[in-house]
Formats: structure tokens, sequence, C-alpha cells
């Protein structure tokens, strides 16, 4: 169980080959400057870059810990500048070097509170005071199936509940949405909506998607 806010085995083979599906509500991002500087943490394959760049927005960066997903993306959007994150979640950039940071599905892959808090402590480094970050993520299922995993899971490695071993070697976490609040203390919530997704793995389940300025 050690190393789970990486797991960079699973990305560069399995995880590699994987659709990502959670969708980007342009109009949150209707009064950002097209010359706005972005960046996609975890950004996979380029998919939520590619529709930023596609919908006017100049300025857009991605990071990913994944060699295997990242040379997927530079082959599909080679226009894209994607760079792979060699320590993460450290970012090779200086302190308010972008005015929004988009996380989709990331704290997903980071089942560890302290792995989790450390991100978003990278993520207010590199944001300029008032700038957006905008999160899309896995909550809660209430699934008999789900359920079952969640608890299996607590009791075999003491991890949150919400935490669990997806069929193909990934550990993954799903969210009560008071612990992705908690994770900004550092700024304001100003949108919020449930949505509905389907997960890499083909099912459909309930997600969250928060945009939140910083103070």
């Amino acid at each position: 169980m050690k190393d789970l806010g990486r797991q960079i085995a699973y990305w560069d083979t399995v995880g590699a080959e994987k659709t990502f599906t959670h969708p980007v509500n342009l109009d949150w991002l209707a009064t950002v400057s097209r010359q706005a500087r972005i960046l996609d943490y975890g950004c996979g394959y380029g998919r939520v870059m590619a529709e930023l760049s596609e919908h006017g927005f100049s300025d857009v960066s991605g990071v990913d810990l994944s060699l295997a997903l990242i040379a997927r993306g530079r082959q599909l959007h080679p226009d894209l500048r994607l760079a792979v994150l060699d320590s993460p979640p450290s970012l090779p950039y200086p302190p308010t070097s972008f005015d929004v940071v988009v996380l989709f599905a990331v704290l997903t892959c980071i089942p560890d509170d302290d792995a989790q808090r450390a991100l978003i402590a990278e993520v207010v480094r590199v944001l300029t005071p008032g700038g957006l970050l905008y999160v899309s993520d896995m909550v809660l299922q209430d699934d008999e199936r789900n359920r079952s995993r969640y608890a299996t899971h607590v009791q075999q490695f003491k991890t949150p509940y919400g935490v669990f071993a997806t069929d193909d070697g990934a550990v993954v976490r799903h969210h009560d949405i008071t612990e992705l609040h908690a994770l900004l203390p550092d700024f304001d919530l100003t949108e919020e909506r449930q949505i509905s997704v389907v997960t890499m793995n083909g099912h459909p389940s309930r997600a969250v998607q928060l945009l939140a300025r910083k103070r």
C-alpha cells in the first residue's frame, strides 16, 4: 500500500489505454481571458487541454506523472504543451505562474489524505491570487457493489472509506463531498454541480464539479 499517490506502473501500462470522460463546463470559464495561463494537472493524454485550446484558450500547459499517457497525448495532439511530472506533486514552475488550474479525475487517483493535501498545497503555490481551481471528481456511490468494495478496503488496509481497488489493479478513491470541500481552505467556492459520468472502466457513476477562487 505504499506510494498510493503515484501508481506509475498502472498508469504506464493498463491505465495508458483508458478513455476519460469528465465533461468541461465552458460556461464556468466564460469570463476567463482566452490568454489566461491554464495548467491541467494530471492531464493524461490531453483531452481537456485539447478542448480548451479548441475554444480559444491560447496558453494551456499540461503535466502528468505517466510517461505513457504523455506519449499518447503528444501523438494525438502534437501542438499541445505536455510534460512528464518527475517529482509529484512538485511542479517545475515558480509561484503564481497560472491563472487557472484544472484537476479532472485526479484526486480520485490519489487515495491518501496527506498526498491529496500536498497536491492542493502545490496548486495554491502556483495559482495567482484570485486564480481559479476547477475540480471534477468522484463522489461516494450508494450501490451495493461499491459499498462492499469500500468496506473491504477499509478492513484490509485501514484506508479512508471510499478507497478501493479496481478489477484491473488501480487503487482509487470516491469522496464524501465534505472531504473535497475540506481540501480547499485557501479558496472560496463559487460554483458546484453534480454530474453523471462513465468511469474509465465503463461504469455509470456520480461525480461532482467544483469551481473555487484562491483568496
